[in-house]
């Protein structure tokens, strides 16, 4: 059993010491690839700080999906089940819960092409949690991965911090609906909200999933796998994109910035940098060569097109920097990323 030692910290005579101070933490959608990265890297660092500024170990790490999430170290709890019942949240972000990062989601392509599905996940199971925060005596922090998704439409170029939210799509607009509910919460007391907009996350391993912007793993992921790649946009598609490395970072760096930096807004566009498919591709070919690169098969899909058509591809982020969140320097170094971390792996 762990010793309890008690410090104290400015205490006035007479006043209760405080002991010290033990954090417990949630991430749901913990089984995803940013997910299980996210985790390891806490557990790696160790300590975090708290709503209310104080550095706390990490004692506790709960990872809720609906499969069950392979992380393995004794602070971990691995939970499963459906966000969208809540009495799970209930059992889940229980009393002593300091933070939450809300990873869950349903991906863009099914949230556009299943209505119900993403408004019960990406909305309904959103408030529900929130719900749940708002309750604990102790205001959490909440940290929630919104999207860039969020804007559309005719917008400056690049598109800055305090562009109007003007989403184009169903996944925009239910995160776009998860960032006001968040920043209105925390504008009450009831938790520390933190929405951060991730650009398009490249290279993710394994296989495709449904995700509009799956294409932008596909054609690095499958030819440096020996598989072919359909790739459904032209080759001068421009997207502003991240490594999960970095994204990773940049979660601790948006959970650990002190709430005064954050001013009038909760909500963050997440640095990375814009790249056109086709220098993709020829990144790809600079490191893994010609045979690798003639993998990815150029085969439009109009329905893909429309959607990411709607995505601005450049950002002029200030409050991301700000706040000590960093890019990746070139897509070659992306790649080489991919490679070292996940080639073979899955």
């Amino acid at each position: 059993m762990r010793e309890t030692r008690v410090r104290i910290r400015g205490c006035s005579a007479g006043a209760v010491p405080f002991p010290d101070l033990h954090m417990r933490i949630v991430i749901t959608g913990a089984a995803g690839f940013l997910g299980s990265r996210l985790a390891r890297a806490i557990l790696a660092r160790g300590r975090l700080t708290d709503a209310r500024g104080e550095e706390c170990d990490v004692r506790q790490l709960v990872l809720l999906d609906v499969v069950a999430a392979q992380v393995s170290d004794p602070r971990v709890s691995v939970v499963t089940g459906d966000l969208a019942d809540t009495a799970l949240i209930e059992r889940v972000v229980s009393p002593d819960t300091d933070t939450v990062f809300h990873l869950a989601a349903v991906v863009s392509g099914q949230a556009e092409a299943e209505f119900d599905t993403g408004m019960r996940v990406n909305l309904d199971a959103m408030r529900a949690l929130l719900e749940r925060c708002r309750r604990l005596a102790r205001p959490p922090k909440v940290v929630y991965a919104s999207s860039l998704a969020v804007f559309g439409g005719t917008l400056p170029d690049p598109v800055p911090d305090e562009a109007l939210l003007t989403p184009q799509t169903s996944y925009g607009t239910q995160k776009a609906i998860g960032e006001y509910l968040l920043y209105d919460m925390t504008r009450k007391g009831y938790l520390d909200g933190r929405s951060l907009r991730l650009p398009t996350v490249t290279v993710r391993p394994g296989k495709p999933n449904r995700a509009a912007s799956s294409f932008a793993s596909g054609v690095i992921r499958e030819p440096l796998n020996g598989v072919d790649s359909a790739c459904p946009v032209a080759p001068e598609t421009r997207v502003w994109v991240s490594s999960p490395r970095t994204v990773v970072a940049n979660f601790i760096v948006g959970h650990e910035a002190p709430a005064a930096r954050f001013a009038h807004t909760r909500s963050v566009n997440v640095p990375g940098f814009c790249v056109s498919v086709g220098e993709m591709v020829a990144a790809l070919r600079r490191i893994a060569g010609d045979e690798v690169a003639d993998r990815v098969k150029w085969q439009p899909d109009p329905v893909i097109e429309r959607i990411v058509a709607t995505w601005p591809p450049r950002f002029a982020p200030v409050l991301g920097p700000s706040l000590g969140m960093g890019t990746d320097p070139d897509f070659d170094s992306v790649i080489r990323a991919y490679i070292a971390d996940d080639l073979r792996r899955g």
